[in-house]
């Protein structure tokens, strides 16, 4: 299994596996608790056997870390944390080696308040030229003591911070739709266009194939910042999904049409309908977008039908191929959630403690992967996924640093139960994360992760690793050159049946009950055990069913 085997002719990313590295949770290589580029290399034949195709990594530049990296405050260099421009180059040729493509994130929304341009906003006068980058605007009321707007962060709380003038007194605001530390960019400033554009082939040009775009409905803002209201209308907001973002990325577009070896850009599009959505996949903006309407929904049969046959008109529409995503690093991992009462993911309200059926998400989660594998487009694991990890609900409190937290009063937990460092072996202070000596890692790993760690699930062939290992070897050779259709199939009630080319089909039980499989069907993969023709609830099976006369 050390030579990937070939792709089908499509281009790569219609159907690619591609895997979520969180850098400073997944490997330590230097031994000061904190996951790095010399631990991701070190791990590279892992991933290259587990069968993915593409590694999606989350920010790793240069950056004051106010939110995880996604305040940068250089988007051309590396953070020291994490290693080196030298070693970021090195980490691309050894994937490439490994027949394993590099996606980057890029955070094009907002920057550092430690990025040079922020900073010579700061030191400036009111109306320079320096801020035209930025969102800064003189307050309401009689000494301009209140914000702009009305506008809220995302992190809980006001978007807008006030700054002093040089001579201490207080001065204009400026726009964080995220945190204080995250002022948003003003793309109406050609400047910042130049810039981001000069970013991309810095990074193409190293060889990256492709770019995560954080934010990506959020660049453009209504002229004139106005207020959102009492009552606003979700799918006309005045900092969301506002047209002139289309021009960004069409001119992204040529740009990474110009690379050879299919360079390509994947969004977080996080919007209330598929229409505003697939707006984002024409032929000439972005080539993907994180399908989050499916990762939202909840484990039922109604659910997850109804979300997978929207998913499909959409992307149909712009000729573009759907993702399936189950978790991220700003989640909760479906393990958890899929083993509560409401299985489904709000961010608004993630329900951090509530009861879980431990046992029932992990088997639901396990029937979630093959259905994802199954279905037409491509499909992207969070790391952990592969080891059917928990959320960590009981970090404590000193340990978080998740600036939502913080903003919330401690009322938001906050989405650093999904980060937690990697479990590689079953013994060792870290479990495998850091070298032997090393410093604690930077958030503390459950006890019970030594039972579900890589040393653990590499040779049990019932464990979720086995299970992802498995399955992804099988989408490469059998599935991703299949039609990118499906066709749904007479099934019981609550059972889930579909075929993409009349030979293969996927069945997925959604009941409290087993039910049959289809007379004459061979079981390809199951995601539990089977007992002679039945599949156990909450199970997922991909079949070979007989040839029909014709």
């Amino acid at each position: 299994m050390n030579t990937p085997t070939a792709r089908p002719a499509q281009p790569w990313w219609r159907t690619a596996a591609i895997y979520q590295v969180y850098v400073r949770s997944f490997a330590d290589g230097d031994g000061d608790g904190v996951g790095d580029l010399a631990g991701v290399r070190s791990r590279l034949p892992y991933l290259r056997d587990l069968g993915v195709d593409a590694l999606w990594f989350n920010p790793w530049y240069r950056s004051p870390m106010a939110d995880g990296g996604y305040d940068v405050a250089d988007y051309r260099d590396i953070d020291p944390l994490f290693g080196t421009l030298a070693e970021a180059r090195e980490l691309i040729a050894e994937a490439h080696e490994h027949g394993l493509r590099v996606i980057v994130d890029l955070v094009p929304n907002h920057c550092s308040d430690q990025h040079p341009w922020f900073r010579e906003a700061l030191a400036a006068e009111p109306g320079s030229a320096e801020r035209e980058r930025f969102w800064f605007a003189p307050g309401k009321g009689e000494s301009g003591e209140l914000p702009p707007n009305d506008w809220q962060s995302y992190f809980g709380g006001n978007a807008w911070t006030r700054t002093a003038d040089p001579d201490g007194t207080p001065g204009d605001w400026y726009l964080h739709l995220f945190a204080p530390e995250q002022p948003d960019l003003n793309w109406e400033h050609p400047e910042v266009r130049t810039e981001f554009e000069s970013v991309l082939r810095f990074w193409l040009d190293r060889g990256v194939d492709g770019f995560r775009i954080d934010v990506a409905h959020g660049l453009a803002k209504k002229p004139g910042l106005p207020d959102v209201g009492p009552d606003p209308d979700v799918t006309d907001l005045p900092y969301q999904d506002v047209d002139a973002v289309h021009e960004v990325y069409r001119s992204w577009r040529k740009i990474t049409d110009g690379y050879p070896g299919e360079r390509v850009f994947v969004g977080e599009v996080w919007l209330p309908t598929p229409e505003q959505f697939a707006r984002y996949l024409r032929p000439d903006e972005l080539h993907s977008a994180f399908n989050f309407e499916f990762l939202c929904c909840a484990w039922e049969f109604d659910a997850v039908k109804d979300v997978v046959d929207a998913t499909l008109a959409a992307h149909a529409e712009v000729g573009a191929p759907p993702t399936w995503v189950l978790s991220n690093h700003d989640t909760i991992r479906h393990v958890t959630r899929y083993g509560r009462e409401d299985t489904s993911f709000d961010m608004g309200n993630k329900r951090l403690g509530a009861p879980t059926d431990r046992n029932l998400g992990l088997r639901r989660a396990r029937a979630a992967a093959l259905l994802t594998m199954a279905l037409p487009g491509g499909v992207y694991v969070y790391q952990g996924d592969e080891l059917a990890l928990s959320e960590v609900e009981d970090l404590p409190d000193g340990l978080i640093q998740d600036p939502t937290f913080v903003r919330s009063g401690g009322a938001d937990r906050g989405r650093d139960g999904c980060r937690v460092p990697l479990p590689w072996t079953s013994d060792g202070a870290s479990l495998g994360f850091s070298p032997d000596g090393a410093a604690a890692p930077w958030l503390p790993q459950p006890a019970d992760w030594a039972g579900r760690s890589v040393a653990a699930q590499d040779a049990d062939p019932h464990s979720a690793l086995t299970l992802y290992r498995t399955a992804l070897r099988l989408r490469r050779t059998e599935l991703t050159a299949l039609p990118e259709t499906l066709t749904w199939l007479p099934a019981d009630p609550g059972a889930l049946a579909f075929t993409r080319d009349g030979s293969f089909a996927c069945l997925v039980n959604f009941t409290d009950q087993p039910l049959p499989l289809p007379e004459g069907s061979t079981v390809l993969l199951a995601s539990t055990p089977l007992d002679d023709t039945l599949l156990p609830p909450d199970t997922c099976a991909w079949l070979r069913l007989p040839a029909t006369d014709s």
